[in-house]
């Protein structure tokens, strides 16, 4: 038992040290899937307005970006409308049609928007074009890790937890549905990124009224409960990344940058680490399966 908590301690540790060094920048570990109508020259999305003008998802592009990118528009294509608003200027006036001058006789000058539109064609119809942000080419294969996977179907199996992977841009816990839901594996750049991710998300569901009793189910997004429970899950994905040597520099230093941006909700109070460090113990052991972890959550 001591053991086991001593390698537990030396991840807070480390994460301590690391939040130290400074702002840690965090990344999302996966690729996003693109939704809705979007830009071939940068894969942003069209507004909601446009969305409904266009009626369909997929990338668009003018007439002049489809010949600047070497294609032609295909016979019979149909253009489609989108608008936007363009600033104008013009010199500001009085209520007697005046123009009003500041106090070193320039023309003071207003900005109005003014609606307008523009025409595109989705994708399909930029004959030799071919798409740019297919999500599907930003998705590679990673081989699951086996014991991690042995790890997971253990607890969901002891649990009851449901987990499922689909192709999306969300990875969460519902404690309502007592559900994980993670993104495709494949859209994963690292497979640890994806563990760290799994054992995250797996780490709120311990804390189930039906486990350890830890979560607050009447929390809300930001507050201090939702910040304290957040560090927990992370610390505990940590440690478990650690236990079960898949742990890398990177995937640490995500930890530690995701641990730092939910402390700014606790005013930056790094004593939190080693209070959300004692629950995550409980966490981790419930998920390794280790032999007093019943105990614990009997204790929780």
């Amino acid at each position: 038992m001591s053991e086991k908590f001593d390698i537990y301690e030396a991840v807070t540790n480390r994460i301590i040290d690391q939040l130290n060094t400074g702002i840690i920048p965090w990344h999302c570990p996966w690729a996003g899937v693109s939704d809705g109508a979007i830009k071939h020259r940068d894969g942003r999305a069209y507004s909601l307005l446009n969305q409904l003008l266009l009626g369909e998802e997929g990338e668009y592009m003018s007439f002049l970006e489809c010949k600047k990118a070497g294609g032609t528009i295909r016979k019979g294509a149909k253009s489609r409308m989108v608008v936007f608003y363009k600033t104008q200027y013009a010199a500001k006036q009085d209520e007697n049609g005046n123009v009003i001058l500041d106090d070193k006789g320039n023309i003071v000058v207003k900005a109005y928007p003014v609606l307008r539109y523009s025409s595109v064609f989705h994708i399909r119809d930029c004959e030799g074009v071919a798409p740019k942000w297919d999500d599907d080419k930003k998705l590679t294969d990673i081989e699951p890790v086996e014991h991690a996977e042995n790890i997971i179907s253990d607890y969901i199996t002891r649990s009851g937890v449901t987990l499922r992977n689909e192709k999306q841009n969300r990875a969460y816990y519902s404690p309502m549905l007592d559900r994980v839901t993670l993104p495709l594996r494949k859209q994963f750049t690292d497979i640890g990124e994806y563990y760290s991710t799994a054992f995250h998300e797996l780490t709120h569901s311990t804390g189930h009224p039906k486990r350890l009793n830890r979560i607050d189910l009447d929390g809300h997004f930001g507050d201090e409960p939702y910040a304290r429970e957040e560090l927990v899950a992370e610390i505990g994905a940590a440690a478990i990344l650690h236990e079960l040597g898949i742990e890398t520099g990177g995937t640490f230093k995500n930890n530690a940058g995701y641990v730092q941006g939910w402390l700014k909700a606790l005013k930056n109070d790094k004593r939190m680490i080693v209070s959300a460090a004692s629950r995550a113990d409980k966490a981790v052991r419930l998920i390794l399966n280790m032999r007093d972890a019943k105990s614990e959550s009997e204790a929780a």
